[in-house]
């Protein structure tokens, strides 16, 4: 059962540390910036992205597209759910400091960008005829193609 979890667990755990890192880094290098600290939320917004969809490449090779969206899925929210709850205590805040409306505002653009960087990262792949559905009916015509014709007999 670890097998099964462990790349999911992995995966938000990488996503909720690039939260991390982006707001110590606007805690304790941007205090005063604002500037500065919009930038370091879109790098991080843009981490984000690029990482889902890289994983989306790397297990879109190898599983069913059904699975890999499930996986993704649960790796983003439960990584959202962490960011929201948990992030704000990093940077020496609270949840709903800002009020519900932030709150809720935060859960829609962190799953918006996650969810957006996995599909180009499906999109690229299944472009590419390199998803695991595609190769499996590659595979099926060249076995089709090898074998030779049988005459039919009357």
């Amino acid at each position: 059962m670890w097998e099964r979890w462990r790349p999911i667990t992995l995966m938000a755990g990488g996503l909720f540390l690039i939260t991390v890192i982006a707001r110590l880094l606007s805690r304790f290098v941007a205090s005063h910036n604002d500037k500065l600290q919009s930038r370091i939320g879109y790098v991080a917004f843009g981490a984000v992205a690029v990482t889902v969809g890289a994983l989306a490449v790397y297990w879109a090779r190898r599983h069913r597209m059904g699975q890999v969206v499930l996986d993704l899925g649960g790796a983003v929210l439960s990584a959202c759910l962490a960011s929201v709850l948990i992030g704000p205590f990093i940077s020496g805040d609270t949840p709903f400091a800002s009020g519900a409306g932030s709150f809720f505002a935060q859960i829609w653009v962190y799953c918006g960008v996650a969810i957006g960087g996995g599909l180009l990262g499906l999109l690229f792949l299944i472009a590419l005829g390199l998803d695991y559905r595609s190769q499996a009916l590659k595979r099926d015509a060249e076995t089709q193609r090898a074998r030779p014709n049988r005459p039919i007999r009357r």
